[in-house]
């Protein structure tokens, strides 16, 4: 396995499968996510798909996907 790490190359994450939400527009202002393995999740800014990549852990991920479904970042600036 590749050592990976956060900030690094979006495209050097091998075998990475970027996912993008289904609600995302046509000039891709979204985010892409990918599961890298078990226990890492990957994040890229979908308008530089070579940019850097922030990585997970599956305990990190769940608890966002969490507190987002819960409402917990509902009143952050826009």
């Amino acid at each position: 396995m590749d050592k990976r790490e956060n900030g690094m190359a979006a495209d050097q994450l091998s075998g990475a499968r970027w996912q993008k939400a289904r609600a995302s527009d046509a000039l891709n202002d979204c985010v892409e996510v990918a599961r890298l393995s078990e226990n890492e999740f990957a994040v890229r800014n979908s308008r530089h798909p070579g940019g850097p990549a922030l990585i997970y852990t599956k305990a990190e991920w769940d608890a966002f996907i969490d507190g987002a479904g819960k409402g917990e970042f509902d009143d952050m600036p826009v």
